[in-house]
């Protein structure tokens, strides 16, 4: 029933469950119905947008800059890269810096590739979708 979802507002909700429980049966159950496809349509319009090309942000990359500040700079760059998909190749880069004593430059430019790899593979996986 109307009264047990959660709604804010305040005054709409007064107003919204005022005039539903005016209603008979069947026009509650009515309602209800267009509730439940507004919520849909509100969901799907949502995953469509979700769907759409991001453009990767421009953040310069710093002439010094250690490895941690590159992965963050990146990852704010591509937003819409899946970060788990990124986690473990990202940290067998960072423990090849840190535990192996790889060139930071050298490890920030992987990260870089890696970045833009990715962001190639997600723009492909858009467009045959």
């Amino acid at each position: 029933m109307l009264s047990s979802m959660p709604m804010g507002g305040g005054g709409k909700n007064n107003r919204l469950s005022a005039l539903y429980q005016s209603l008979c049966s069947e026009d509650q159950q009515t309602l209800m119905a267009f509730a439940e496809f507004l919520k849909q349509r509100s969901s799907l319009k949502k995953e469509s947008q979700s769907q759409q090309l991001q453009l990767p942000g421009n953040i310069e990359r710093p002439q010094q800059e250690s490895v941690v500040a590159a992965i963050r700079r990146l990852s704010s760059c591509y937003p819409m890269l899946e970060k788990e998909t990124l986690l473990h190749e990202t940290s067998d880069l960072m423990s090849s810096h840190v535990l192996k004593g790889r060139g930071a430059t050298e490890v920030i430019d992987d990260l870089e590739e890696l970045f833009t790899t990715r962001y190639d593979a997600y723009r492909k996986q858009l467009e045959q979708d």
